[in-house]
């Protein structure tokens, strides 16, 4: 009967297209909106801001400014990243600060009819814990902020889910979705490509069907460039790999052709590759 219930909780993903937005203005040029509209994006999940650490504690930074919006009917998800050391230790009050952030943010800036929000953090065994804690005082403060009820559906809390995090029990939250780039070690660029090798993600495949968390995939387009002892290293992922671990991960797990992203929207991603490599990610 679990095991029926647990595979019955995967199919309530949706198919649907989304990107993330990751960067610092929300402003998009005609060639990113034609972006959203051919491939029938309809879930953009922004990055907000994030949270690092300071002397003071966990503070925001690199806040988002909206110069734009996005298309009429499209849903915009409030994304944070918060950095591992920031869960090292509780942080009383930091979840409700946080969706009070958030939701201020959209007042000011007259985003409404928000219902979903994303945390992003590396955690590891260390953090997990006390991640998986505030997950919980976010979901709660995230549900109390919308009480009572004027939509159908409740408020949600997804998360992003690292490989190596795959063998981990999964966060508290309604769905994840799998990072399928940086996937490698950028210290040992000259052996594989730190940015998605699938000789990287394949170690994880075993834990995919078992991972009792409902989950969407993302894939990398962008670009990495890095200057190392005065030396410029570009990372770019040409298609074939990434469908080549498109491909895999679906064998493993097909629900993860139900929510695609692809991370992340700006122009020099988009003309980075031909629109035949968008559609083969975006395909269900």
């Amino acid at each position: 009967m679990l095991l029926v219930a647990c595979q019955a909780s995967r199919e309530e993903l949706k198919k649907e297209n989304a990107v993330y937005y990751w960067r610092t203005e929300l402003r998009l040029d005609s060639t990113e909106s034609a972006f959203l509209k051919r491939y029938h994006i309809s879930k953009v999940y922004c990055r907000y801001f994030d949270v690092v650490m300071t002397d003071e504690g966990p503070m925001p930074n690199a806040t988002l400014t909206f110069t734009d919006t996005l298309p009429k009917g499209m849903e915009l998800v409030p994304t944070v990243y918060i950095t591992e050391d920031c869960m090292h230790q509780r942080h009383e009050g930091m979840a409700k600060l946080l969706v009070k952030r958030i939701a201020q943010m959209n007042e000011t800036n007259d985003v409404s009819g928000v219902r979903e929000i994303q945390i992003d953090c590396d955690y590891t065994s260390r953090s997990r814990q006390t991640y998986y804690d505030f997950l919980k005082e976010v979901a709660q403060a995230w549900s109390s902020l919308h009480q009572p009820f004027t939509f159908n559906t409740p408020p949600k809390i997804s998360a992003t889910i690292r490989l190596h995090q795959l063998a981990m029990t999964p966060p508290p939250v309604d769905y994840g979705v799998l990072m399928l780039y940086n996937t490698g070690n950028p210290q040992k660029f000259t052996e594989r490509n730190p940015v998605l090798d699938m000789r990287d993600v394949q170690p994880y495949l075993r834990y995919l069907s078992g991972y009792e968390l409902p989950m969407g995939a993302a894939y990398p387009v962008f670009l990495w460039k890095r200057n190392i002892h005065g030396v410029h290293i570009e990372h770019g992922v040409e298609a074939q790999e990434i469908c080549r671990v498109k491909q895999a991960v679906e064998q493993k797990r097909p629900e993860l052709s139900n929510l695609i992203l692809t991370y992340h929207l700006d122009k020099e991603n988009i003309e980075r590759y031909q629109p035949e490599c968008y559609e083969k990610i975006y395909r269900h």
